[in-house]
């Protein structure tokens, strides 16, 4: 069942896919006992004229509907997905400083941004978002590449600061449509890069070039350096990229090692490089910056974790990202000393374990780890277990669990679950599901919220007082945040006032912004003109930015559902040859609304024949046109709904 519903996904047609091509037109001959809804209409023997091609489906729209309505409102004018852009964006001028976030702005994820200096380019970053309530049925969104794609000779290198999604998980598309540059990063991130790629082998190999945390590099013309950051995945680096005005410095995600404000030496030794530098430019997360203080220190999650594992009597099932690497090679490792045995349950856990001991980052012994198939093997006390689904995910392991249809592993009364996540703004009520789905089973529910308890998770982003350390470390002549909503990226330019920095040199950027800094280094500006930052979605089998017809028809299926009418009509006549056919999907229960489709009938009936009246030979268009017109009208007045209308008029 679920490989039939993979399939149907990869080789679904939208709605608005069924239409008539105004190009062909064909006479036709039709049984009525064989009628298929893709015939296209005939040919009316009237001399061809250009006319406006008119949509197959119809929605009616009322002025005010929205207030009436709550959330079920038309889409605005607005195209929300496709990329306009007018303007055509010059080159930059010699000298000048070309930065363009391409993602990462406006939103949580997806975070890439393009410098561009003379005939050089290079990309720091190339991440993913998942489907949300804007994007239905799309699998993920990639950042925009087209500005990319039009300079892609100028392009020298993808740089890449750590392996979470949201910064690698769009490097394969990504590349395949940028030419292919040369791909830099530390070890570990490369190696995630690696398995990410193996997903699409269609694709060209990716360029892997390792570096380390003080490597120095030329691209093009352009010298760029690393140093290393504390982030909740290894080997995370911050870039250096040099120019003669001074360095542009981003550090990627980062929060500060540090206890209860004193940062450690290690972590002054590496910032160290800034002390007497000259910082043209910061770019930094905004991910925390509503957060007052510093963020709580890893270090004492793994000792709240560590105190659990040793205090806890039952089994152990501890539920995280699977992109906290450093968590969970201390949570194996902590088990591992106690005599404990480790079973993984989830795909992307297991991976990231694999791709942690690929790289060396701990080395368990043979045995520690076993397939979840065995944990009902061991002694309750002697099983720790790590699982996907922290945030009720439907279809992750925690939550399988939760519903009782995990085939290869089963809660038992008494088993402990740690939830170490905080829970992500909006899966507030998904998580909520999982918790009481648990609790039922007799489970034992420790999360970072429950009191008492040892700490069981860490943001991995810098709050306030980390942000402010950096700012002050770096001192740079111009900012502009990155790494958030649009109110964050204002918050922080506000912290970055009140250390000092002037209005005018901050430049609070959209996705798409095309910033510049001038050839002397004396002033940072913002163009009107903008790079295209549309949704680049990847849905199924197709990757681009058009996709907008078959998003907003998705979004109203979603909200009123659809309403076909196939009607047969005499061509010589201009009758009904029968009694047109109706089909509701997610609109009314059609056995209990006949009276609504007695009246429908009627209302075709009437529409088609005083149509044809009024055109000799008979005009499909314009009868499919009035009937979607007048039928989705007259069912907003019956049912307060505004279902997709689909009609479909064949003739014979």
């Amino acid at each position: 069942m679920q490989a039939g519903i993979k399939t149907m996904k990869k080789n679904r047609l939208p709605f608005s896919a069924i239409s008539i091509d105004e190009k062909k037109q064909e006479t036709i001959h039709l049984d009525s006992k064989n009628i298929s809804p893709d015939i296209g209409r005939q040919n009316t023997k009237r001399p061809i004229s250009k006319k406006h091609t008119k949509s197959s489906t119809y929605q009616y729209s009322k002025k005010n509907y929205g207030q009436s309505r709550g959330n079920n409102r038309p889409f605005p004018n607005k195209n929300r997905y496709k990329n306009i852009n007018e303007n055509k964006i010059s080159p930059p001028e010699e000298g000048v400083i070309r930065i363009i976030p391409l993602g990462g702005v406006e939103e949580i994820g997806k975070n890439m941004t393009a410098i561009e200096i003379g005939n050089d380019i290079i990309i720091i970053d190339a991440g993913m978002h998942f489907s949300n309530e804007d994007t239905p049925g799309v699998d993920y969104v990639i950042p925009n590449t087209t500005y990319l794609e039009k300079h892609k000779e100028k392009i020298r290198a993808l740089i890449i600061t750590h392996g979470h999604l949201d910064h690698i998980g769009g490097v394969p598309l990504v590349l395949s449509r940028i030419g292919n540059p040369p791909v830099y990063s530390r070890n570990l991130s490369i190696l995630m890069m690696r398995k990410r790629q193996a997903e699409f082998p269609q694709l060209p190999t990716m360029k892997e070039n390792i570096v380390k945390k003080d490597s120095v590099i030329t691209c093009g013309k352009i010298k760029v350096k690393f140093f290393g950051v504390t982030h909740t995945i290894p080997d995370s680096m911050g870039i250096i990229i040099e120019t003669k005005n001074g360095w542009i410095v981003t550090p990627g995600d980062y929060k500060l090692d540090q206890i209860d404000g004193i940062v450690s030496k290690e972590e002054e030794k590496e910032y160290s490089i800034f002390d007497r530098a000259k910082v043209l430019l910061l770019m930094t997360d905004s991910t925390n910056i509503e957060n007052e203080g510093f963020s709580l220190p890893e270090i004492k999650v793994h000792q709240g974790l560590e105190n659990l594992i040793k205090k806890i009597q039952g089994r152990i099932i501890i539920a995280a990202f699977a992109s906290h690497i450093t968590r969970l090679a201390h949570i194996v490792k902590a088990a591992e000393a106690l005599g404990k045995k480790i079973a993984i349950d989830g795909r992307s856990m297991k991976t990231n374990i694999e791709v942690a001991i690929e790289a060396k980052l701990f080395t368990p012994k043979k045995g520690t780890i076993i397939p979840i198939e065995e944990a009902n093997n061991y002694p309750p006390n002697k099983m720790v277990i790590l699982m996907t689904g922290a945030q009720g995910e439907e279809f992750a392991a925690l939550n399988r669990a939760a519903n009782k249809s995990n085939a290869k592993f089963s809660l038992n009364k008494g088993d402990t679950i740690i939830l170490s996540a905080s829970i992500i703004p909006g899966n507030e009520l998904q998580v909520q599901k999982m918790k009481d789905s648990l609790t039922r089973q007799g489970v034992k529910i420790i999360s970072y919220r429950t009191p008492g308890e040892d700490f069981v998770h860490a943001t991995g982003h810098g709050n306030q007082e980390d942000i402010k350390w950096l700012h002050r470390k770096t001192h740079p002549k111009f900012f502009i945040p990155i790494h958030g909503w649009h109110s964050m990226l204002v918050r922080h330019k506000e912290l970055a006032m009140e250390l000092g920095m002037s209005e005018e040199n901050i430049v609070v950027p959209d996705n798409g912004s095309i910033i510049e800094i001038s050839a002397n280094g004396e002033k940072i500006i913002m163009r009107k003109e903008k790079a295209p930052s549309g949704l680049m979605m990847v849905d199924g089998i197709s990757i681009g930015d058009t996709q907008d017809v078959v998003i907003r028809d998705r979004v109203m299926l979603a909200k009123d559902g659809m309403f076909v009418i196939i009607a047969l009509v005499d061509q010589k006549t201009g009758k009904l040859k029968k009694s047109p056919d109706l089909i509701s999907r997610g609109f009314v229960y059609l056995k209990e609304n006949q009276e609504l489709l007695r009246q429908v009938r009627l209302m075709i009936k009437k529409g088609i024949e005083d149509t044809a009246v009024k055109t000799n030979p008979v005009d499909l268009d314009y009868i499919k046109s009035n009937l979607g017109e007048t039928i989705s009208k007259f069912l907003y007045q019956k049912t307060a709904k505004r279902p997709l209308v689909i009609p479909v008029v064949l003739s014979i």
